[in-house]
């Protein structure tokens, strides 16, 4: 989707220059408008859309510093950068240039320092150290961030039942080289990391901080979960700054503060199921929440004729075979973009009890059929934008 669907939709950045001498990450990107109510698109990204704004970066068309005399009332602000691997978008209101340089720089710069310590990409990260150390018995103390993903991550574990369990990083590894070979992982392969995935296979001790493994070799993934807290936590930041008004978009973990200037909410689009669809499916009327959505419309594999989501079923150890996208309003990003997961593997008729009790809505689709199959939670409706 050209128009960048995690981006703003119908919104792009001021024409601007790119600053030399930087490092992308520390390109600036200013943009100011008035205020306007534009919708929000958002979906986990495919890897070509990736591309495509890295690309735009590098020619200054993404990254940019803009100027524009400000008009009366606080002043629109935009920022984008590339962050934990995918497109983020810091958007608020403020009444000047610098408190706005200031506070971005800071919220970055929080979301930068939450990827060394989540992500399982990077062999130096504390998630990956952790990892490294896992044998049974073994007691590793953990920094304060690590230790709240963690505990929230069981949590939810236990309230879904194990349909959202950290403990995949084995099946994830699996499933990456299935992708890449368009081939299913071999049974015994599965099997093994099977018995490496259960939620109960690690204790955390909130007294003194730490993780007792309970297995050898267990491996975190935290993909599921890590985006919504760093997006919370970025918008802390902004508050920090005096912030009041702000959007933080994760690529499709999204998290909002008071609504902007003289509107009743953060208006957001739900990208539709299918990707040759341009409409989208809901508009969304947000404040002081959370979204996430879950969505396989571009990220799946087909083998041997069948359909398999980069969502995988912990229980199984397989992709997901049914298409689906499932969005998620919950008080925080850590909440929504969890329950995202669980409700994909549950489906909506469990999910939606998870829902309950973790006072939370939902918005699921269904495909596979001529008509995909659409469920919402009683409660969804309030937000909706009609």
């Amino acid at each position: 989707m050209v128009h960048m669907s995690v981006l703003s939709a119908k919104m792009s950045i001021l024409e601007g220059r790119r600053d030399r001498g930087r490092e992308p990450d520390q390109w600036p990107s200013l943009g100011k408008t008035n205020p306007a109510r534009t919708p929000h698109y958002y979906q986990r990204l495919p890897i070509w859309a990736c591309l495509f704004i890295i690309i735009s970066m590098l020619t200054g068309n993404c990254q940019a510093l803009a100027t524009e005399k400000p008009g009366s009332g606080p002043i629109r602000y935009q920022f984008r950068q590339i962050r934990m691997g995918v497109p983020w978008q810091i958007e608020f209101y403020a009444d000047s240039d610098k408190l706005a340089l200031d506070a971005q720089k800071a919220a970055f710069a929080r979301v930068k320092e939450l990827d060394l310590i989540l992500s399982d990409y990077d062999p130096d990260s504390e998630l990956n150290q952790l990892c490294s150390q896992a044998v049974a018995g073994q007691t590793v103390s953990i920094s304060e961030d690590l230790f709240k993903v963690l505990q929230a991550s069981q949590e939810i574990s236990r309230n879904s039942d194990g349909a959202f369990d950290v403990t995949v990083g084995h099946l994830t590894d699996l499933w990456r080289r299935a992708y890449r070979k368009r081939s299913l992982p071999a049974a015994e392969d599965l099997q093994t990391a099977l018995e490496k995935t259960n939620f109960r296979l690690y204790e955390l001790n909130e007294s003194d901080q730490t993780v007792t493994f309970l297995k050898d070799d267990l491996q975190i993934d935290l993909g599921g979960i890590a985006k919504g807290y760093a997006a919370d936590e970025a918008m802390s930041v902004l508050k920090k700054y005096g912030i009041t008004s702000a959007l933080v978009d994760a690529s499709g973990d999204i998290v909002v503060s008071n609504a902007p200037p003289e509107k009743e909410a953060w208006i957001i689009a739900i990208a539709p199921l299918r990707k040759s669809e341009n409409d989208p499916d809901v508009y969304l009327k947000l404040t002081n929440c959370s979204v996430a959505t879950s969505g396989d419309a571009s990220r799946y594999v087909e083998i041997d004729g069948v359909r398999y989501s980069h969502i995988v079923n912990p229980e199984t150890g397989l992709g997901l075979t049914t298409p689906s996208s499932v969005t998620i309003i919950a008080k925080t990003g850590i909440t929504a973009d969890a329950l995202a997961s669980a409700v994909s593997v549950m489906g909506p008729k469990t999910g939606f009890c998870v829902l309950k009790k973790e006072k939370a809505e939902g918005y699921v689709v269904l495909g596979g059929k001529e008509e995909p199959e659409v469920s919402r939670t009683n409660g969804f409706e309030a937000f909706v934008d009609q």
